[in-house]
Formats: C-alpha cells, sequence, structure tokens
C-alpha cells in the first residue's frame, strides 16, 4: 500500500502524459487557426477542387499509416458503410468543398465565424433527430449563438452586402453538424483513428472526382514560394499532424479540455486574416466572434459534476 503523499511510477507517467498533452491543446487550436488564411492563399493559385483533393487525401493517407503503426484495426463492419460514408461526406467532403469556394467569394475572418457556429445547428438537430432535451446551457449557448449571428448579419443585410460566400459558409456548418448527427444516430463499430482515416480518404475521393469532372487533371506548375509554404502548412500541418494531435489530446484528456482547443480555431483564424490577408474586420465583427465562441463553449464543454 502506498503512503500518503507518494505515487505509484504509473500514476506519475499518466500525469506526465496527461501533461505534455494538454500542451498540445494551444497548438491545436493554432494550426486549425491559422489554415484558414493557408487555405485562402493556396487559393490564390491553386483551384478549389485539386487543392481538397491533395489535402484530404494525404490527410487519410497519414492517418492510415498512423493506424497500422499503432495497431489500430482499420476494418469496418460491411453493413455500417453506407453510415461512414454518409457522416463522411458530409461532415468532411461537403464541409470542406462548400468551404474552399466560400473563402473565394467572402471574407476568411466572416467565413470562419460563421462556420463555427456548426454546435448550435447541432444542438438544433439533435432536439428533433435524436429527441436530446434543452438544458439551460444549451438554450444560453443558442441565444448568444442567435445574438452572434445577428450581429454578424444584420449590417450587412442592411448595407446589402450578404454575399454567397457567406451563405456557403452557413451550410458547410449546417453540413458538418448533419454529419455529427448521423454519427450519433447510426454510430460505427469502429476506433475513432479508423473512422476518420476512412472518412477523409472519402472525402478525397469525392474532391477528385470533382476535380476531374470541372477542373480536369491538374497541369503541374511552379508555385510562388508564399503559396508554396501555405499548401505545405495546409496539407503537412493543419491536416496530417493536427489530426495526429487531435486524436491524442481526446485520448489523454477530458473532453471539455480538448474541446478548448476547438475554441480557440475561429479566433485564431480571424486574428491570421487579419495578419496575413490584411483583412480588417468590423467592430460588430468582433462582437459576433465573441458570442460565437461563448456559444461554442455553453454547448460543446460539459458541465462540471461533484
Amino acid at each position: 500500500m502506498l503512503k500518503q503523499g507518494t505515487e505509484s511510477p504509473r500514476v506519475r507517467e499518466d500525469a506526465g502524459r496527461s501533461g505534455r498533452a494538454l500542451l498540445l491543446v494551444p497548438l491545436l487550436g493554432l494550426l486549425w487557426g491559422f489554415n484558414w488564411p493557408a487555405v485562402r492563399i493556396s487559393l490564390t493559385e491553386i483551384a478549389p477542387w485539386t487543392l481538397r483533393a491533395a489535402g484530404m487525401s494525404f490527410a487519410g493517407l497519414v492517418l492510415v499509416a498512423i493506424a497500422l503503426a499503432r495497431g489500430v484495426p482499420l476494418a469496418v463492419p460491411r453493413g455500417q458503410w453506407p453510415r461512414l460514408v454518409v457522416a463522411g461526406f458530409l461532415s468532411i467532403a461537403a464541409f470542406n468543398v462548400l468551404l474552399a469556394f466560400a473563402q473565394l467569394a467572402a471574407p476568411t475572418s466572416r467565413a470562419a465565424i460563421l462556420t463555427f457556429t456548426m454546435p448550435i445547428w447541432a444542438t438544433l438537430l439533435a432536439r428533433f433527430v435524436l429527441g436530446e432535451a434543452f438544458d439551460r446551457r444549451r438554450l444560453a449557448g443558442l441565444a448568444l449563438g442567435i445574438a452572434g449571428l445577428v450581429c454578424l448579419g444584420l449590417p450587412l443585410i442592411l448595407a446589402g452586402q450578404l454575399s454567397f460566400g457567406l451563405m456557403l459558409a452557413l451550410c458547410a456548418a449546417v453540413s458538418w453538424a448533419l454529419g455529427t448527427i448521423v454519427t450519433k444516430r447510426w454510430p460505427v463499430a469502429a476506433p475513432a483513428l479508423a473512422i476518420a482515416a476512412w472518412q477523409l480518404l472519402i472525402g478525397g475521393l469525392v474532391a477528385g472526382i470533382g476535380m476531374l469532372a470541372f477542373e480536369g487533371l491538374p497541369v503541374p506548375k511552379l508555385l510562388s514560394p508564399r503559396v508554396l509554404t501555405a499548401l505545405s502548412f495546409h496539407i503537412v500541418g493543419a491536416q496530417a499532424l493536427a489530426y495526429f494531435i487531435w486524436f491524442t489530446v481526446v485520448a489523454r484528456l477530458p473532453a471539455g479540455i480538448a474541446s478548448l482547443g476547438t475554441l480557440m480555431v475561429p479566433a485564431v483564424g480571424v486574428l491570421g486574416s487579419v495578419l496575413l490577408l490584411g483583412e480588417r474586420p468590423t467592430p460588430t465583427d468582433w462582437l459576433g466572434l465573441c458570442l460565437v465562441i461563448a456559444a461554442s463553449g455553453a454547448i460543446m464543454i460539459p458541465a462540471r459534476r461533484a
């Protein structure tokens, strides 16, 4: 029996792993946040279907390699492939493709804020599809989210500046939410790492088909240093490395702490758009950002229990 104040080597090892994983949470927020301006810069010289096909396919292959290295099985029950494909199409393929076109037609900072309304739509859909009740925290999150959308949208509507790109960003958020609901309603009996790998590969396949249909085979060309840097960050950092970090964090930390990394994403995305793209969000944009982050936090972070 251990004396009071002493810890076993295994407890100390687990605490050390949790501490290291905690340091990865802000890194994850930075990688996914700066991915917004990186994608916008890449789109200046790379067609959207081609960019998404390359990014998702590479990230999926990296996760497959990680799963094989860790001995994680990649098999999916035969009867559950349809639900995996539908969830992958909504959460990964449609989400990423819609955002690529949204960033071509609207400011990246506003697209980032609107996309992060996903937890709000997921909460509404869960009420009607899954029968999940509204508690006080979810109602508060919905109220904050609606206020954020009003701050973002009302000035644009009054000025006649509500663009098609922003509607695409909103559709991307709804698509992401629908994919989440499909996953919850019809779960797949496979490890999370395997599910993510297959969904990314499904997204890459869908984007590849779109590339061949609308853009044709990509013609090799010399990219500018700025675009080459942004593309490398997007594929290696924000896709492959970020997904690896995400599953490491989820495995070692509570869901509420892991969610803090995703709460950083829209704020970092907006700041990255200011620093790297020269965008200048309005005061109502900043207020909308704060309200959307507060809404997502109220919905995503689990309540503390006794």
